[in-house]
């Protein structure tokens, strides 16, 4: 078995794998080092993909309990957990083992272990059953992900107190669940118990959901999510925890300061966000440079300091998602074979897959003017879209935001039905440079959702014409 490769990819995550495929397919050798012996990171095993089960598995049942009768279907349906849990791991089985496959098509070698750079150009990894692999590569690329970030002076035990590995994973529907943090992982997690029974309580530290999002996008979201039964503390923080006989008693008080309050609930979800994972790699020693948040700090072509060493995905700076980790990983292999690989980072989209789901890409009002950038807004609601009202799907809308002197489209935020579909157009358009008029203009069919995509597209002009 070779032990020496063109590169060596630590990680088995998107941004690891695909780095590995992506070189295979340049005709570089490749390996692949994974210490979880599932490959797929995070995200296949305990992230996007069984959340996104989850959240599929739990909207059905909400339909079904909620929805059949007005649409005249006489239905009586119950919750099985256990196979809905079951499903989920099928789904993700599959996955993890496609990935694998497509290492092997691609000629990379899929290695499960611990790894450790020991010198520039050389990796030692601990195998499974204790011995250690001594690996030489030209090129190194970092691709280790990030990890849970912890609350200080609250251990998870992923039973009471869960991170989003053991919110995916509970044997019964809590009674009361409070979820710490109204970001992307929390308002999922938290509305897919909610829909299967539980109460939930959401406390954020800010005095808004969802930071980063489009402001009234995220206000509108707020409300949808309160009005299907979540309930919110904002601008409060969590000061402490105690195990009790019948639960857990959580004290909270204002953010700013104040008067301390308890929260009585029987699990507390964690989800706070994430922290690049570089810890033990042996990074420090071989001199890599990394920022204050523990990332590995690199140039615009992902080369660190050290020459041959790379870093993408969340280890690296950029938003922390797993379609960002593979398009640099794309771009780095590329780099790695002499080619010009480049990411468009105004491009990036990103989505909550609740429902409604909210889709962002490009830039929010807020940003652009901070900037002091001059913009045109074209909004449309669901609530005028044909196609949303036959599937009673009418919360949300379209909002597009283009240069006011060159119709260009520098961003979008839906909040609605398949809005993470949706805001692929705008993410297209976006790649080529195009104008809200370029977007108006395109023939969509009807009926769809797409067409409110359209219909907002000319509403920067002022010519929508179906509301």
């Amino acid at each position: 078995m070779a032990d020496t490769f063109d590169a060596i990819v630590i990680g088995g995550g998107p941004g690891g794998y695909n780095a590995a495929i992506r070189l295979g397919q340049l005709g570089l050798s490749a390996a692949c080092i994974d210490k979880r012996g599932a490959f797929g990171g995070t995200c296949l095993n305990v992230g996007c993909i069984p959340s996104k089960a989850l959240l599929h598995a739990s909207e059905r049942l909400h339909e079904a309990e909620n929805d059949f009768a007005r649409l005249g279907i006489k239905a009586k349906v119950s919750l099985d957990l256990p196979q809905m849990m079951a499903q989920k791991t099928k789904v993700v089985g599959e996955l993890t083992r496609g990935v694998e496959f497509l290492l092997k098509k691609n000629k990379a070698e899929a290695i499960v272990g611990e790894a450790r750079i020991t010198a520039p150009g050389k990796v030692s990894v601990r195998l499974a059953d204790g011995k250690t692999r001594e690996l030489t590569a030209k090129n190194i690329i970092i691709a280790t992900g990030s990890d849970v970030a912890q609350l200080p002076g609250v251990a998870i035990d992923e039973k009471q107190i869960v991170s989003s590995t053991g919110a995916i994973a509970l044997e019964s529907v809590p009674k009361r669940l409070l979820v710490v943090g109204a970001g992307v992982i929390g308002l999922e997690l938290g509305s897919v118990w909610r829909r299967l029974g539980s109460e939930v309580t959401v406390v954020e530290f800010l005095d808004r959901v969802t930071p980063g999002v489009d402001l009234e996008v995220s206000k509108a979201f707020q409300r949808v999510l309160t009005k299907q039964g979540l309930s919110f503390q904002l601008s409060t923080k969590v000061t402490g925890v105690e195990k009790t006989k019948s639960g857990l008693k959580v004290t909270v008080e204002p953010a700013a300061g104040g008067d301390k309050s308890v929260i009585e609930t029987d699990v507390m979800l964690v989800a706070i966000g994430r922290v690049p994972y570089t810890a033990n790699l042996g990074l420090a020693e071989v001199g890599v440079a990394m920022d204050k948040r523990g990332r590995v700090i690199t140039d615009n072509h992902y080369r660190t300091n050290v020459p041959g060493i790379w870093a993408v995905g969340d280890c690296r700076e950029g938003v922390m998602l797993a379609h960002k980790a593979e398009d640099e990983a794309v771009a780095c292999a590329e780099l790695i074979a002499g080619k010009a690989g480049h990411v468009n980072y105004d491009a990036i989209p990103s989505v909550i897959y609740t429902f409604p789901e909210v889709a962002t890409v490009g830039k929010s009002e807020e940003e652009l003017k901070a900037a002091g950038v001059a913009y045109k807004v074209g909004k449309f609601p669901f609530t005028a879209n044909a196609r949303a009202k036959t599937i009673a799907a009418t919360d949300g809308f379209v909002k597009i935001l283009a240069d006011a002197k060159t119709d260009r489209v520098l961003g979008c935020a839906i909040i609605g039905p398949e809005a993470g579909n949706l805001i692929a157009e705008v993410v297209l358009a976006m790649e080529f440079g195009a104008s809200s008029e370029d977007i108006a203009r395109t023939c969509h069919s009807h009926p769809t959702l797409t067409e409110a995509v359209r219909q907002a597209a000319m509403g920067v002009e002022g010519w929508t014409m179906q509301m």
